[in-house]
């Protein structure tokens, strides 16, 4: 569709080697649909019949019908889902199907089908990542007055709510879905009509075209529009930070999991056994999502490192841009999907999580916050609180076991009702400032989420 200028055939090497319809297939909506809006222009400057324009959409409707139904050939020779549509509708209708390629360029109908295509995947997106908010906010729930250890350079530090811990990854994701949506503002675009690289002297409707296809803007620069990628790198950013907040879950679902910790049980249908060791339950979703994370920070990098040394405009490598696309997006959903469904089979071990919280030294803080309210500086309260830390580790005791006579020794401001404070309750009830984990505040978060993602 592009030799009339050669005088040989392309190599079976070269072929094989340049073709992309093995994976920008995927696209042939998106392709049809931006055909179809493209011959409304055609028609609209008289370069179109109604009645050639009726029979591009026909035979459009008729090819996309066919790959929806898994019954079109694709052919590797025209390289790409654009050639491989246009020529077989050519072949079936014949001169109009040749007209419809008219002022325009593979180079601007890629860059639009790819926005279309990560518009509709934007999206999806944004509702798997609000599913995986709603079994984070479920899980809580279920399991409100359960309180674990909350860990600084994994040390037991404080203690939190378990839903408190769970609902800071709702937050991630928030961000997440709204990084995702805020890229898809500004892949919402219309670069139709840029051709190859300088518009076209055939004058087109663009507006005509972007309110077929609902977009609010159109490209201004012809050039940026052919050229631009920063759409497709801004949403694998999104995706490569959610990726890594899935990660940073998984590693504490694994944790959690263990044997060690007991905090949690994930239910049968999401865990697998070992080939070897009969006893085992192995958290494989949580591990394989730490492990994808890796690829879609990759892709991410990826797509960068094709764009970086471009010139202006054009260039065959950014052909390289759909693979790590397609991967990040299709992995992010799979993630997403089959996290939110364990999640929902996951229960916490109340007996487990009990004894790990009563560790007296998760209070050590709050006796330092003790002595404060008694008119002590904190650094010196600090130093104090260690050195009661440290006389434990001499007597072989907790916090608690220490007399009054210890307490008052390392400073006067204790009084009898130090020990008051010993307690996990007090402790939790105690932490009432906004985004702290007192019981009042975990669940009104619980409440504002669940109505939120109602």
């Amino acid at each position: 569709m592009w030799k009339g200028r050669f005088q040989q055939e392309t190599s079976a090497l070269l072929q094989q080697y340049s073709e992309s319809i093995s994976f920008d297939w995927r696209l042939w909506r998106h392709d049809i649909a931006g055909s179809i809006a493209h011959s409304a222009a055609l028609e609209k400057a008289g370069l179109l019949t109604p009645e050639e324009r009726a029979q591009i959409v026909a035979g459009l409707q008729e090819i996309g019908a066919e790959i929806e139904a898994g019954k079109f050939s694709f052919k590797s020779e025209l390289e790409d889902i654009h050639m491989n549509i246009e020529a077989e509708l050519t072949r079936r209708i014949g001169a109009a199907g040749a007209k419809l390629h008219t002022a325009r360029s593979r180079n601007d109908q890629v860059a639009l089908d790819l926005r279309l295509y990560l518009r509709d995947e934007a999206d999806a997106l944004a509702a798997a990542l609000r599913a995986m908010q709603r079994a984070l906010v479920a899980l809580g729930a279920r399991h409100a007055d359960v309180i674990i250890p909350g860990y600084t350079h994994l040390q037991r530090a404080q203690p939190v709510y378990f839903a408190h811990h769970l609902l800071a990854y709702v937050e991630m994701f928030d961000r997440d879905r709204e990084r995702v949506l805020d890229a898809r503002k500004r892949l919402n675009v219309m670069p139709l009509g840029s051709g190859a690289i300088a518009g076209s002297t055939i004058l087109l409707d663009r507006e005509l075209i972007a309110r077929e296809l609902d977009f609010p803007a159109i490209t201004q620069n012809s050039m940026d529009a052919v050229s631009d990628r920063d759409f497709a790198v801004e949403l694998l950013s999104a995706l490569a930070l959610a990726a890594v907040h899935l990660s940073r879950l998984s590693e504490d679902v694994i944790l959690w999991a263990s044997s060690e910790f007991r905090f949690i049980t994930i239910s049968d249908a999401f865990t697998t056994g070992s080939s070897l060791m009969p006893q085992k339950k192995n958290p494989d979703v949580a591990e394989l999502t730490r492990g994808k994370a890796g690829r879609v920070i990759g892709n991410l990098v990826s797509l960068l490192t094709t764009l970086k040394g471009l010139p202006m405009t054009y260039n065959r490598d950014m052909q390289e841009d759909k693979e790590p696309v397609f991967d990040s997006v299709d992995t992010i959903k799979a993630a997403l999907a089959v996290f939110a469904a364990m999640l929902d089979g996951i229960s916490a071990n109340a007996v487990a999580c009990a004894a790990a919280v009563a560790d007296p030294m998760l209070l050590a803080t709050d006796l330092a916050d003790y002595l404060v309210n008694r008119g002590i500086p904190f650094r010196q309260a600090h130093e104090v609180i260690g050195k009661a830390v440290a006389l434990c580790a001499d007597k072989r005791c907790e916090l608690p076991d220490l007399t009054l006579a210890d307490y008052q020794a390392l400073s006067p401001a204790f009084t009898a009702d130090v020990f008051a404070c010993l307690s996990v309750a007090t402790s939790m009830n105690a932490r009432q400032a906004i985004g702290a984990p007192s019981p009042q505040n975990v669940a009104a978060q619980l409440a504002r989420w669940q109505a939120a993602l109602r």
